[in-house]
């Protein structure tokens, strides 16, 4: 179970969508467009995705540091939690504005401000690489003495209030706005008219803007978007559009002073010789057009469609994710982050699109149904399998056929789990307060029938044995599940085995089964 609150308030963050999708359609305003909605929920998927592995080493250099190197040792109180949430906002707050002010770490924020709506679509619209950026900016609050744990806790907290703020829904808020972040605030930050570029970087509280000189009050609508739009839905050249256009920039830079320069610079800078900064251009309102890719309707409900099956896919994903090995981790990565590239670029109607779409049709329902069988899942996935499949705007029967013959030759082929006669461990847990002979009716079972458990999955041993007590990770190919076996009170003796362990390989199979 995953318990980061941001995952954790994925449910929350789609009924939230879900009312500003009502009061869109009985205001009669225009909020949303589906592509842009599904470039903007798909740039999220891919950062919490490359999260797994990139907030892991930003979190594991915080905590070396906090054990390592911390000044003092803080005891929580009211005190402590109140100094912590100010200094994180203001940690956040001197980051996300050097995410502005820096041409390298624009690069890793960019992607935030790339759509040209502003909806709470826009809010989960998050890079993948901005804490590489950013996360130096919160390292001293561990050698202040602030507690790992209680600081991705209020990091995630001050997240989580930057997502309401988000919405065109909600008009001035009167004296709430003299301390806190509201949407009004952020539209400002949003915008691309030049009197709003770079200004309220706030997270939860306005007030560092105010004293750090960078607050600007909401005159008028602002125009969304950055000053050179990236014309694409795709999730993956969206993160890296900039550092491209970074490249590109710095093969014409003649002499490496001033290549350094530039990564360090405002965005738009450029030495004298190349025509030297380019300030922002001024919206023309009148001729202005946002990025449109028309699209029939059958293409907006197959796309919608199986973007929905992907939300789901993904939630499951990452509420699951602490039970998955790190190679599992990244090949459900990679599949998903192709699954949202696909959905986007079918709105750009690309034609190596289609060809990668009908590949992905293919080959996720047989993976599916695959997985179902060796790993012995539950055999509603088979029918999952049978909908993805079917799931194209004009279905091809043959290929439907095809799933239905392979999924039954599967269902046919597959052998039951063997049978462990005599040994019930739930049943022994349940009952191990009892003596007799109840122990020695558990033991005997084990040592005669362990040898069955080789060669299964970890799946397959959790429908055997149940839960494990306890499981470690030692490295990519030692893993072990361990099965308590512990007496009640006054039963057994001291040289009976206290538990069973379970060793897996690198392809996660049962290979050692030891009762120790």
């Amino acid at each position: 179970m995953n318990l980061n609150p941001i995952v954790l308030s994925i449910p929350i963050f789609f009924i939230l969508i879900g009312i500003e999708l009502v009061v869109e359609r009985f205001s009669h305003q225009k909020l949303y467009r589906l592509p842009d909605a599904i470039a903007n929920l798909s740039c999220g998927i891919t950062s919490q995705l490359s999260g797994l592995f990139m907030r892991v080493l930003a979190i594991g250099v915080y905590e070396t540091i906090y054990s390592q190197a911390a000044l003092f040792h803080l005891e929580r109180s009211w005190i402590y939690w109140l100094l912590l949430f100010l200094l994180v906002d203001l940690a956040y707050y001197w980051g996300h504005r050097m995410s502005h002010e820096i041409n390298l770490f624009w690069g890793g924020h960019v992607v935030h401000h790339q759509s040209e709506d502003y909806n709470l679509s826009v809010a989960l619209r998050q890079s993948s690489f901005q804490v590489v950026w950013t996360f130096a900016f919160s390292l001293p609050l561990a050698v202040m003495g602030f507690d790992t744990l209680d600081f991705a806790l209020v990091s995630a907290f001050n997240t989580l209030y930057q997502f309401w703020i988000h919405t065109e829904a909600i008009n001035k808020m009167g004296w709430f706005e003299i301390l806190f972040n509201t949407p009004s605030h952020h539209r400002v930050h949003h915008g691309r008219n030049p009197k709003y570029i770079d200004k309220n970087h706030a997270g939860t509280l306005i007030v560092w803007d105010k004293l750090f000189g960078t607050f600007r009050q909401e005159e008028e609508r602002p125009t969304y978007g950055i000053t050179k739009p990236i014309q694409s839905w795709n999730p993956v050249w969206a993160n890296i559009s900039h550092y491209v256009s970074m490249a590109e920039d710095l093969k014409r830079i003649l002499t490496w002073r001033d290549k350094i320069k530039y990564l360090f610079k405002k965005p738009g800078w450029l030495p004298e010789y190349l025509g030297g900064y380019g300030a922002a251009p001024v919206v023309e309102k009148s001729t202005y057009q946002k990025y449109e890719t028309p699209a029939p309707v059958q293409l907006n409900y197959y796309v919608l469609f199986q973007y929905i099956i992907c939300l789901v896919a993904t939630s499951l994903f990452l509420f699951k994710q602490s039970q998955f090995s790190m190679m599992e981790k990244g090949v459900g990565a990679v599949l998903l982050s192709l699954w949202v590239v696909n959905s986007g670029v079918l709105f750009e109607k690309r034609k190596w699109v289609w060809y990668a779409e009908w590949a992905r049709i293919l080959a996720y329902p047989m993976m599916l149904a695959l997985a179902t069988y060796f790993f012995k899942l539950t055999p509603a996935f088979y029918g999952t399998a049978l909908v993805s499949t079917g799931s194209q705007p004009m279905p091809n029967s043959k290929q439907l056929s095809l799933y239905l013959f392979l999924i039954a030759l599967l269902c046919a082929c597959e052998r039951p789990l063997p049978t462990l006669e005599g040994i019930d461990l739930a049943q022994w847990k349940n009952d191990k307060n009892g003596c007799g002979g109840r122990r020695a009716s558990l033991i005997r079972p084990l040592q005669e029938q362990k040898n069955k458990l080789q060669g299964l999955t970890e799946m397959q041993i959790i429908n055997l044995l149940g839960r494990p007590d306890q499981n470690e990770l030692y490295s990519r190919n030692q893993k072990f599940y361990y099965y308590s076996l512990e007496p009640g009170k006054a039963c057994g003796q001291a040289d009976e085995p206290k538990r069973l362990s379970v060793r897996f390989n690198a392809t996660g199979r049962a290979k050692e089964i030891e009762l120790e």
